[in-house]
């Protein structure tokens, strides 16, 4: 089963090193019996009708780096019904961060978010807003202020919040995995194993039951409020850094497990 492997083996993460994760994972699928081919993600669109069963696009880096090829493949690959894992159907990062304003508007556990400085109204009244480009991703733009300003529709406004800390929760399909969270709200990449209370996986389920992918690999990011619930910061569901050099080697063998489970089982349905 050939699989074109995305990822930007370069690709600077602040206190991460994606290249360990992706040779890791390469690796351990190879072993389990998948052909592999790593390509940068600015030479899928190319690569991609080459003859793979699927395209796998794992630890790429932000989008908005090679946006122009990224929106490219993503239509290509549509149009021509290309395997992509996780799906192009996803409803969360996937597809923007247009989910976070969908959520906020139903009423969902979120981070309240509005895209339009004239819509402040709408949020709680707090003495500083969190504010980063529409477009952005991995804090890239991210700034605080009391005075939100942009052009509406292009940036997203948040209360900043003083949370207890952040959390993570690992799923393949619906399936979760662990958890990992950072102590330390200053140090977010600085996290050790955290296990869940039966509230909190209802609370990461809800989220990816709401993103109805039959298949793929997806990380609720979540915080910690004042009031003691859970806000969903993120649903990363386009190229969820995994962590997986923290957590024991009977888990990554677990997540390893269900990974190459879950790809079998998607290159075996009748829909990409």
């Amino acid at each position: 089963m050939p699989l074109l492997y995305v990822t930007d083996l370069s690709y600077p993460a602040r206190g991460r090193r994606y290249c360990d994760e992706d040779i890791f994972l390469t690796s351990r699928l190879r072993a389990a019996g998948f052909e592999l081919a790593l390509c940068h993600p600015a030479d899928a669109q190319a690569l991609a009708p080459l003859g793979f069963d699927a395209v796998i696009v794992r630890n790429s880096g932000p989008v908005l780096h090679y946006q122009q090829a990224y929106d490219s493949f993503r239509a290509a690959a549509l149009a021509a019904g290309t395997r992509v894992y996780n799906p192009l159907t996803g409803r969360g990062d996937v597809a923007g961060k247009e989910y976070l304003l969908d959520l906020t508007a139903a009423g969902h556990p979120v981070i309240p978010t509005v895209d339009d400085p004239a819509r402040l109204s709408e949020l709680p009244q707090v003495p500083v807003y969190a504010v980063k480009p529409k477009q952005g991703a991995d804090s890239i733009g991210l700034t605080f202020t009391e005075d939100p300003q942009g052009p509406a529709g292009s940036v997203l406004i948040q209360p900043r919040i003083d949370f207890a800390y952040e959390v993570s929760f690992y799923f393949v399909d619906d399936a979760f995995q662990y958890a990992l969270y950072a102590p330390d709200p200053a140090r977010r990449w600085e996290l050790v194993p955290y296990e869940p209370t039966s509230a909190d996986l209802d609370f990461a389920r809800a989220f990816v039951e709401w993103n109805t992918l039959a298949h793929g690999i997806q990380r609720v990011d979540a915080c910690r409020a004042p009031s003691g619930e859970l806000l969903l910061v993120e649903l990363e569901d386009l190229n969820p850094y995994l962590s997986l050099d923290l957590v024991a080697p009977d888990v990554q063998d677990a997540f390893v497990a269900a990974l190459t489970g879950s790809l079998h089982s998607f290159l075996g349905s009748t829909t990409p």
